[in-house]
């Protein structure tokens, strides 16, 4: 069955872009752990950062979302949809995953997202997958294992590994929705004011969950620790907001819609790679040769996925994506 694609997205290099976009989409919230942790140490608590981060994030998009009201006539359930899992649900389930099973072997099934959406993009819409993005997963997947060392704690509590696959399920939804809308053409939604709609709702769903009146607001007001180094709380919290959560959903929104769900999640596992990194490079959490190793496979999977995918403008039917659904220029988002 031939490939639409918008007729702005055929004459656009988008592959490249969508790559470079997808791994700086990683990069930014592969920083948010380093900057959370440091504040989570100093007194607050896990979700009162998740609380933050989403609601800073919704204030900062706040008139995009008001430019862009049409939005909650015209796609209401696109705006739930991304506020409810890729904000919201994402963030809560991984964090209460926490508390009952060690956070490598979270990590590790939040980010079976990968091959969860080639998954859906198989089975749900019968869509042909090569094989070479498909080995990608495998590959991203065996060396994120051995990035978080998973085999250095195993839990079994069902409930525990549960939120996780919730997690994992809810980054799906992220990278699926992310791609909606291509064939609309300048009726597409604004992928802006949808990132900003759905920062919004995520706000108000965690303010349920994280009871943020009950948060110790004097923190924020001091410094914190970063491996020796004294780091005002306000900055770090900034850092969290507009990096690792406005530049990071923006960026990896475009990056779907210039790859595909399938591809640009696999280039997402990069995250963990980065975030390991930065904590050894910022908090002197040191890699290991596992780790290291296992860092390279991550990069040799994402690189497979993406290189797989048919060049822009293609009729070649959907396989690890690329062609498939582009979005137009004022874009689709999650």
């Amino acid at each position: 069955m031939p490939v639409r694609t918008s007729q702005i997205s055929q004459g656009r290099p988008g592959k490249g872009v969508g790559l470079g976009l997808a791994i700086l989409s990683a990069v930014a919230f592969g920083g948010s752990g380093v900057a959370a942790k440091p504040l989570i140490e100093a007194g607050l608590d896990p979700l009162h950062v998740v609380w933050l981060r989403a609601t800073g994030a919704a204030l900062v998009m706040l008139p995009l979302a008001v430019r862009h009201r049409v939005l909650l006539r015209s796609r209401p359930a696109l705006l739930a949809g991304f506020g409810l899992l890729a904000v919201a649900g994402v963030q809560a389930c991984y964090f209460a995953a926490l508390s009952r099973i060690p956070v490598g072997v979270a990590l590790l099934i939040e980010y079976l997202a990968p091959a969860l959406v080639l998954g859906w993009v198989r089975f749900v819409q019968r869509r042909p997958v090569t094989r070479a993005a498909a080995f990608g997963v495998v590959l991203a997947a065996g060396g994120l294992a051995c990035v978080v060392e998973v085999w250095s704690g195993l839990s079994f509590d069902v409930l525990g590994l549960l939120l996780a696959l919730g997690a994992a399920c809810c980054q799906v939804g992220y990278f699926v929705l992310s791609d909606q809308g291509g064939d609309a053409g300048d009726a597409a939604p604004n992928p802006l004011g949808v990132i900003a709609y759905g920062l919004l709702i995520g706000a108000a769903v965690l303010t349920v969950v994280a009871r943020p009146w009950s948060m110790d607001w004097s923190v924020l007001a001091h410094s914190a620790d970063m491996n020796g180094t004294s780091v005002p709380a306000v900055a770090l919290l900034l850092w969290i907001v507009l990096v690792a959560t406005v530049l990071a959903y923006v960026t990896g929104v475009l990056s779907v819609r210039r790859l595909s769900p399938q591809v640009a999640g696999v280039v997402a596992c990069l995250e963990a790679v980065i975030a390991t990194v930065l904590a050894w490079v910022l908090l002197g959490e040191r890699l290991s040769a596992p780790q290291v190793v296992g860092g390279a496979v991550v990069l040799l999977g994402a690189f497979i996925a993406q290189s797989s995918t048919p060049s822009k403008g293609s009729a070649e039917p959907v396989a690890s994506g690329g062609a498939e659904r582009e979005l137009s220029a004022r874009g689709t988002a999650a």
